[in-house]
């Protein structure tokens, strides 16, 4: 099992809407938003902002796989050792993801991210 990254950061917001922008001013770039959630970029960093509605975890970090196989291969590893984990989850963007708590209680992301494809110009 090998980490890529750290991937992202994730904190709770109060207005979506409002710290997206605040953010896009501070030079990141909106790369997602639905109604309770957005992610942000600054090159290869990420920033995710959950809205009072997101459901699936509190604020976290995201450790980045670029092989979807070792998603499975952690999650199973992990659930063995007795680490609290979610069901991992089929993003409609391509990534595929489980949240689990550490020994203090901290939520952290296993997230599988495809490489970007080329754009044929």
């Amino acid at each position: 099992m090998e980490l890529k990254r750290i991937g992202h950061v994730a904190i709770a917001v109060d207005d979506l809407d409002r710290s997206a922008q605040f953010y896009q001013n501070l030079g990141m770039e909106l790369v997602w938003k639905d109604p309770d959630w957005a992610y942000l970029k600054a090159g290869d960093d990420g920033l995710a902002l959950l809205g009072k509605s997101y459901s699936q975890a509190g604020p976290h970090f995201g450790f980045v796989f670029s092989d979807r196989a070792e998603v499975n291969v952690a999650y199973d590893r992990l659930k063995a050792e007795g680490v609290n984990l979610t069901d991992i989850h089929e993003h409609r963007d391509g990534t595929a993801s489980f949240y689990g708590r550490d020994p203090d209680g901290n939520w952290f992301e296993y997230l599988y991210e495809p490489a970007p494809v080329a754009s044929l110009s």
